[in-house]
Parts: C-alpha cells; sequence; structure tokens
C-alpha cells in the first residue's frame, strides 16, 4: 500500500513478535548501507497469530469505519508545472481473510483530470493492543504501456511480511524507524515516527497534537516525505520533503 547533500540514514534492525505483551521493536543504529537493512532485518517476517487480533480498525490516529470516505487533493509540482490529483479513500464493509487474519478492506482511487491513474485495495488489521498492521495491496497504476500492478503484495505470498501502519503509541516509538511494508524489490516503506504534538493547518482548520512522521523507502533514493495524522480523523495531510514537491491535503470527510 499508497519518501543537504548529504544523506546520513539512520538503520534501526528491527525484530517483530506478536506475543501477549504489547508489539515491540528493537532498535539499534548503524552504518548499514540501506541494502543492508533488507538483508539484516528482514530474515524472517514478524510472527502473526490471529487469536491476537480484533476485528475493527479503532486507532485513534488511523481509525477505519466502514462507510467513511476521505478526500484528498494533491498539488503537484515538477518543472514549474503544476497538475493537481484527486484521491478518494473509502473504508468499505468488505474484509480479506490473510494469515488468518481479517482484514479492513480500504478502496482508493486516484484521478487526474477526470481519469483514474491509480486504483488499489489496501489490507489492513488491528491488534489486541491498538496497533495497526499494514497486509498488502492489489494495486494497478496507469502507464504509457499500460496497466502495471507493481507494487502489489500480500503478507505471506512469496516471502512478504506484514507492517505496521500506526502504532498503539506513537509516542513511545519516537525515533524509531520500522518496516510499513516488505516485499524485496517491490514494497519496502519505512517510517520514523517524529513526534505527536505538531499542529497542522488545512483548509479544514487548524489541529493540534497531530502525529508526524517520516516516511521513506530503499527502492526511491532520496525521496522523503511526512505525513500529518489527527486524532479522531486519521491522514490530514502529506508533504513531500526530497525528491520532489507534492503536498497531499485531506479537504472532505463523509459517513454513510
Amino acid at each position: 500500500m499508497k519518501t543537504c547533500k548529504t544523506l546520513i540514514v539512520l538503520i534501526a534492525i528491527i525484530s517483530f513478535t506478536a506475543c501477549k505483551k504489547e508489539f515491540t521493536q528493537s532498535s539499534s543504529i548503524n552504518a548499514a548501507t540501506q541494502n543492508d537493512i533488507v538483508e539484516n532485518s528482514r530474515k524472517a517476517c514478524p510472527e502473526i497469530d490471529p487469536a491476537n487480533f480484533v476485528k475493527e480498525v479503532r486507532n485513534p490516529y488511523f481509525p477505519l469505519k466502514p462507510g467513511t470516505t476521505y478526500y484528498y487533493i494533491n498539488r503537484i509540482v515538477e518543472d514549474d508545472e503544476v497538475s493537481i490529483e484527486h484521491d478518494v479513500v473509502t473504508v468499505t464493509s468488505e474484509t480479506k481473510v490473510i494469515l488468518g487474519v481479517t482484514c479492513t478492506v480500504v478502496h482508493d482511487q486516484i484521478k487526474m483530470q477526470g481519469s483514474v491513474t491509480e486504483d488499489t485495495y489496501d489490507w489492513y488489521a488491528q491488534d489486541k493492543h491498538g496497533n495497526v498492521w499494514y497486509f498488502g495491496e492489489d494495486t494497478k497504476e496507469r502507464e504509457d504501456t499500460g496497466w502495471s500492478t507493481e507494487g502489489s503484495w500480500q503478507a505471506g505470498v512469496d516471502g512478504a511480511c506484514a507492517g505496521i501502519i500506526m502504532w498503539a503509541h506513537p509516542e513511545r516509538h519516537v525515533g524509531e524507524i520500522y518496516y510499513q511494508e516488505f516485499l524485496k524489490g517491490e514494497a519496502e516503506d519505512q517510517a520514523q515516527v517524529i513526534n505527536t504534538n505538531s499542529t497542522v493547518k488545512i483548509r479544514l482548520g487548524t489541529f493540534d497534537n497531530c502525529l508526524d512522521t517520516k516516511e521513506f523507502t530503499r527502492l526511491e533514493r532520496g525521496v522523503v516525505s511526512h505525513k500529518f495524522y489527527a486524532l479522531g480523523i486519521g491522514e490530514i495531510k502529506e508533504v513531500q520533503t526530497r525528491g520532489g514537491t507534492e503536498v497531499d491535503e485531506l479537504i472532505k470527510v463523509t459517513h454513510q
């Protein structure tokens, strides 16, 4: 599922566990390259115990209530040219069972000038401690030669691993680097909690105590973005801070 001239990469080797205790992560900083991250920190997938998961995703920073639709506008600046994407994210009532876990299906569709350019179904599930896991995505993107499904993955298939998309208590993980998804060479998004006290102003209003996460991937070196999440709503803004100029902003939320 939808990162100064000298780049110093702080690498945190992650060890996932799904025991009775809250999902934790052992982190250490080293000077390994991002290629080393892949080889060293993903020798095994996190253990998934279906009994450790609940039916609904109610994390306050990432609530997924069926019938909720989020509308975003993404403003892209490239070579002094501005293009606009309209992104509609709908929490469906559908579910998909992956590794024995019942996941909520979220439909994410992007349009540019009225035409669909990307169409994705994402799969999420929350464990008993409140952490939200990302179990994969079925995605297709329009290219000059047709539709590409590159980036699609499912936990448990071809070595793909589920990752954490949202911590139950992000404030306990400030500075840690963790995988949100993993399929070597296809989906390797990572994130780092920056703080939980950001103030974010968008056209819907000003939101305090927002979560700020930094996101990046080995597959797009030099591309970094920050995502901001508001309590009770979810993602409200994404700003590309390196490798391009994009601002994705929530403009409306509806409920059925």
